[in-house]
C-alpha cells in the first residue's frame, strides 16, 4: 500500500474509532488547495496530532480545530456543503508539502458507511 493509502486506511479507522475529525482554519476559513486537475480539496485528519503538522507546515496562523464524526457527515453540515460546491476532500495529507489523497463527499460518506 502507498503512503497515501495507508494514511487514507488510517484516517477511516480512527475516526471511526474516535468519532471526530480534525481540521485547519483561520478566521477566514479553511485553506482549499487547488490540485494540477483544477479541483480544490478541503483538507481534514483523523487526529489532532497530524492537523497541529499540517497547521504548523503551512503557518499563516492557522488553528486546529475538530469536529464530531455525526456532524460533520450530517446532511445540513461540511461534506453536504462540500459536494454542492464541488470541493473534494483531502484526507490525512502528510509529508513536507502536505500531500496525499482526496476523494469525494459522496466516496467519503460511502467509505464511513461501509464501515458502519
Amino acid at each position: 500500500m502507498s503512503q497515501s493509502g495507508s494514511q487514507a486506511a488510517a484516517f477511516f479507522r480512527d475516526v471511526r474509532h474516535g468519532g471526530v475529525v480534525w481540521f485547519v482554519r483561520d478566521d477566514d476559513g479553511s485553506p482549499a488547495p487547488l490540485s494540477a486537475d483544477g479541483t480544490r480539496s478541503l483538507p481534514y485528519w483523523s487526529t489532532s496530532a497530524r492537523a497541529q503538522r499540517a497547521a504548523k507546515i503551512w503557518g499563516h496562523g492557522l488553528r486546529v480545530e475538530s469536529m464530531s464524526l455525526d456532524a460533520w457527515r450530517d446532511r445540513d453540515r461540511d461534506l453536504p456543503d462540500a459536494a454542492r460546491e464541488g470541493f473534494m476532500i483531502g484526507i490525512n495529507w502528510s509529508g513536507p508539502r502536505l500531500v496525499g489523497w482526496s476523494f469525494t463527499p459522496m466516496e467519503v460518506l460511502n467509505r464511513l458507511a461501509a464501515a458502519d
